[in-house]
């Protein structure tokens, strides 16, 4: 009887134990939680680090980074305004700002990413084909190019004029924020911030911009042959008019001395 009373006892506590254990929970500093029971939340997210306490075997722990995390999009092609391809290589910052929302719209961090794949390479594009080229490319709307200082001469200048910039790279950055970090926020999660990686040119662009090059210089290059063409031919009209006026005088010379022999005979 003694023995069977130190069973049972054993028995209960680590019954009592197990329950207790199944009903307790952590929480660290770099995570945030929300209890579900049978699939669906129940209450408010869990953000305080600490024990926590949730209804044993019913109620499950589902776990949630807190920290800022990172998006890196794809390298994606697509054309600008007037009509260049250009590659887009974008990347962004993230948290989720509410877990609940988070859970029940995305369910996890790879369905995250894939919407913010989504989101954004939707809206990248949509800024992108709105804006030249140029605008894409180019930091600061105010930065002066480089002037190469073997092309500069006196006479008019052949070089393809740059156009002006409105808004620059860092403006378009900021557009697609602002266009995307509302629908983001649909799914429970706050975007922090995105921005251009990368920028190439497609081969067809490269082209394009080297056959303007090669362009520009061909005008220059004929702009010099044409004025050392000008300069040859005005010294050869000098040294014709030299030639001239020497055998002009040669010959008024040999009149005069003709005429002063017929004379003095």
């Amino acid at each position: 009887m003694k023995s069977l009373l130190s069973t049972a006892i054993l028995v209960l506590s680590l019954l009592i134990l197990f329950v207790v254990s199944a009903a307790l929970y952590t929480v660290s500093e770099t995570e945030q939680v929300v209890i579900t029971q049978f699939g669906q939340p129940v209450g408010e997210a869990v953000t305080a680090a600490g024990l926590h306490v949730k209804m044993p075997f019913i109620q499950q722990v589902n776990r949630f980074e807190k920290r800022v995390l990172d998006w890196d999009g794809p390298s994606t092609k697509m054309p600008t305004k007037d009509k260049l391809y250009i590659v887009v290589d974008t990347f962004g910052r993230w948290r989720i700002s509410d877990p609940r929302l988070y859970l029940e719209r995305l369910k996890d961090e790879r369905s995250a990413q894939s919407r913010l794949d989504d989101i954004l390479g939707s809206e990248t594009r949509n800024v992108v084909a709105k804006h030249d080229f140029i605008e894409a490319v180019r930091t600061s709307k105010d930065r002066k190019l480089p002037v190469d200082q073997t092309l500069q001469t006196d006479g008019p200048s052949t070089a393809v004029a740059m156009p002006a910039i409105k808004k620059g790279r860092t403006e378009l950055e900021a557009e697609i924020y602002r266009n995307a970090a509302p629908k983001i926020k649909d799914y429970g999660i706050e975007l922090l911030d995105v921005r251009f990686k990368r920028l190439n040119y497609n081969e067809t662009v490269s082209d394009t911009i080297y056959g303007r090059m090669i362009s520009e210089r061909e005008q220059i290059a004929e702009r010099f042959r044409s004025e050392g063409a000008g300069e040859a031919a005005k010294i050869l009209g000098n040294k014709e008019r030299d030639l001239l006026e020497i055998e002009s005088e040669a010959y008024r010379k040999v009149q005069e001395i003709e005429g002063k022999a017929d004379a003095e005979a």
